[in-house]
């Protein structure tokens, strides 16, 4: 069987898209879930497949043994078919292998250090965070999973000390969450070694904020679904500087290389350009998207990230931004994470997310959402115009910002930037003078 993973905050329509589009035969489900009646959901698709099956019947099939050997799997045969999870439009379904996930799953713990250490991880089981870097990383380095059925600050902080972690999972979100909860300084967190991160570019001043804290230091890793997942990560023995500005290496057995985004071809050691990957781990293609495959992979067999980053000439792989995210003001192109990673570091800035909206005389101009620490003592656009100014160039500092109290997020806590641009036209995110 090849599993599908699906949200469980989907809808019955987007729930028939992934049943529709992955030819699923079969609906596993629980009855409820935070609010959400999945028994109606599973009722209202049932017909797209040919069992229903409700977990609440799960003790009457647990005691029935079956005999015989089990089947023998090729390495590269189908496992998982994961849809990615939609930050620029319609997901699609990544078909992931056996050899591509066990292995990348073995990689990361053992770069972390993992070993038989205490792992809490709120990341979700319909991604692959948390079905392979959690579930699979814990089994294969023989550490206990600590599984928060979803993520609660407070329960987070209360498993963090109870169990004893020693390694805590969390997108660069998450880890703002647990920072600002007012009753932090109330639980024992010593027992963290190692925050792991990824998800998003981890910002340098969210690392010294982790420190400070949670106590423990940050590891970053860096990846995409459609690379079974990670690519590139940090280890506890990287320098500080590499560990705030970098998200490390790439893992043993994946060829990573720095192309020109316009003729594929690589670039110098130092230079800008698309993140591509090559390795047992790249996905078997999209599930029944043939054009979009063929989008996916050049014509050597380099899997296209979409991502820009500079490689050094120790390996160590530094993230710029997303092709499909770079504002180009006036002709020059201006990379998101750059100006994020700089709000971040004002005092009363929670979090950031940068973006274009289209102008007339520049084509693009920089516009940041910013959630606040406290909105009574919230900075002017000008004061936080003439902050990025003071380490950035004055094209790159924001012309128009917006107070929101929560960014949209994907199910496996990406910003979307496609919404935010739409709150932005609509007018529903404040603008600050």
């Amino acid at each position: 069987m090849v599993l599908v993973t699906a949200n469980p905050a989907l809808r019955a329509e987007e729930l028939r898209y992934v049943l529709k589009q992955s030819r699923s035969v079969a609906l596993i489900h629980v009855d409820a879930f935070r609010g959400t009646d999945m028994a109606a959901v599973a009722g209202q698709v049932a017909g797209e497949v040919k069992e229903v099956f409700s977990l609440s019947r799960w003790g009457e099939v647990r005691g029935r043994n079956q005999t015989g050997e089990l089947p023998k799997v090729d390495l590269r045969a189908p496992a998982q078919l994961q849809y990615t999870s939609g930050t620029t439009g319609q997901p699609k379904g990544a078909l992931l292998h056996h050899m591509g996930l066990l292995t990348n799953a073995s990689y990361v713990t053992a770069r972390l250090e993992l070993g038989h250490g205490v792992l809490i991880s709120p990341m979700p089981l319909f991604h692959t965070a948390g079905s392979v870097m959690s579930v699979l990383g814990s089994m294969v380095s023989g550490a206990t999973l600590v599984l928060p059925q979803f993520f609660d600050t407070e329960a987070v902080l209360a498993a963090i000390e109870r169990e004893k972690a020693t390694v805590l999972y969390g997108v660069p979100t998450m880890l703002i969450a647990l920072l600002e909860h007012p009753k932090r300084d109330l639980y024992d967190l010593a027992s963290l070694r190692f925050a792991n991160s990824g998800g998003a570019p981890v910002p340098p001043e969210l690392l010294r904020r982790v420190q400070a804290g949670l106590g423990c230091d940050l590891l970053s890793v860096y990846g995409q679904t459609e690379a079974s997942p990670i690519i590139c990560q940090t280890a506890p023995h990287d320098a500080p500087d590499d560990k705030a500005e970098t998200a490390g290496r790439p893992l043993w057995n994946v060829e990573v290389r720095i192309a020109d985004p316009v003729n594929g071809s690589a670039v110098p050691v130092g230079a800008g350009g698309e993140v591509q990957a090559k390795g047992y781990q790249t996905m078997l293609g999209y599930y029944d998207m043939p054009d979009a495959t063929n989008q996916a992979f050049t014509k050597d067999g380099w899997l296209r990230t979409g991502d820009l980053g500079v490689m050094d000439d120790r390996g160590y792989v530094r993230i710029t931004g997303r092709l499909k995210d770079m504002i180009i003001r006036g002709g020059e192109n201006i990379y998101p994470v750059e100006v994020e990673a700089r709000l971040l570091e004002h005092p009363e800035v929670v979090d950031a997310a940068v973006f274009g909206l289209p102008d007339s005389h520049w084509g693009e101009v920089v516009c940041a959402a910013l959630r606040f620490r406290n909105s009574e003592n919230a900075p002017t656009a000008t004061e936080l115009r003439d902050f990025c100014r003071q380490t950035l160039a004055p094209q790159k500092a924001p012309s128009r910002y917006f107070a929101s109290t929560a960014f949209p997020l994907t199910g496996s806590g990406k910003v979307q930037k496609f919404r935010l641009i739409q709150q932005a036209r609509e007018g529903s995110i404040v603008p600050l003078q």
